[in-house]
């Protein structure tokens, strides 16, 4: 998921969003502990999507208090 994309939604569909990913990099996980994935690099993938997301919620926090 591109930056611009993460920008454009709002705060709880970020939030909406940072969960549903983790869930998903969870399965990834297990499913790759069993049976070695195809693409490894989708995990790496999610892994760079939940901390943009991260970053996006945090620095939407910082400019509340501000």
């Amino acid at each position: 998921m591109k930056q611009e994309v993460i920008k454009e939604l709002s705060t709880s569909d970020l939030v909406e969003r940072l969960d549903e990913e983790k869930k998903q990099l969870t399965r990834l996980k297990l499913n790759h502990a069993v049976s070695p994935l195809e693409n490894p690099n989708k995990i790496k993938a999610y892994r760079k999507t939940i901390a943009r997301l991260n970053t996006e919620l945090k620095k939407r926090i910082i400019e509340v208090k501000a």
